[in-house]
């Protein structure tokens, strides 16, 4: 029987993904004019049947822009591997193979530990794992202060790679600012990173003076009422 949830809104996501923060999740981000994605949700549905205990979501993309625009949707089909709110796996483009792969090396259940035995014990915690958040945190801050005015964005200002960061190119050039660009399709962990490092989940990410602004929406009221000349001068 499958156990796919279509997903009808934000708050409906939301709930879901918050019942159980330790359940591994599969979220597939599809669209009806997408032929590929016909094939994918077929895929995704057999793989519901198969790992029950994996929450199965559809999230028809255009329908639910907030949701895909928040995960960085930029086409589909995309599958995102999550336990809880934690990024696993991102599988971009109907990808069968790699996506049942995946599935199966995160969707195994938890063998339960018996509290009886002697022999058990908890898994220690990686020691590195707080070392290699301050050397990610220390190389996104260098890169922050490479230049007075640094731009994130997907692709580069000659050949941006979507809407959003051509807006911003053009608006910043149109304003006269001279800026330094990161294309943050080239290096996930700058990618993923600077979501948490500024609490900013989407691109483009303006920074001015090591500092973060804020994203289009920010930058072009802030160009609007003079704030951005005033931040630059």
């Amino acid at each position: 029987m499958s156990a796919v949830h279509v997903v009808e809104s934000p708050d409906h996501f939301k709930s879901l993904l918050s019942e159980d923060l330790t359940r591994v999740s599969l979220i597939n981000f599809w669209a009806g004019f997408a032929s590929p994605c016909v094939e994918m949700n077929d895929v995704v549905e057999e793989l519901s049947k198969k790992y029950p205990q994996l929450l199965v979501l559809n999230v028809e993309a255009e329908e639910q822009e907030d949701i895909a625009k928040s995960f960085d949707i930029e086409s589909v089909p995309t599958f995102l591997i999550l336990q809880g709110h934690k990024l696993l796996k991102r599988i971009d483009g109907a990808d069968a193979q790699t996506l049942t792969a995946s599935v199966a090396k995160l969707a195994k259940p938890t063998p339960p530990v018996n509290p009886l035995s002697s022999t058990q014990q908890l898994p220690a915690a990686p020691a590195d794992g707080a070392e290699e958040k301050q050397k990610l945190n220390a190389r996104l801050e260098a890169l922050m202060r490479q230049d007075e005015v640094m731009l994130f964005i997907k692709g580069t200002p000659d050949v941006p790679r979507c809407g959003f960061s051509r807006k911003i190119v053009n608006l910043l050039k149109d304003q006269g600012v001279k800026f330094s660009s990161f294309d943050i399709l080239s290096d996930e962990s700058v990618r993923q990173g600077l979501k948490v490092y500024n609490d900013w989940p989407t691109f483009p990410q303006l920074i001015v003076k090591g500092e973060f602004v804020g994203g289009l929406d920010v930058v072009q009221e802030m160009v609007e009422n003079g704030e951005l000349k005033e931040l630059l001068t």
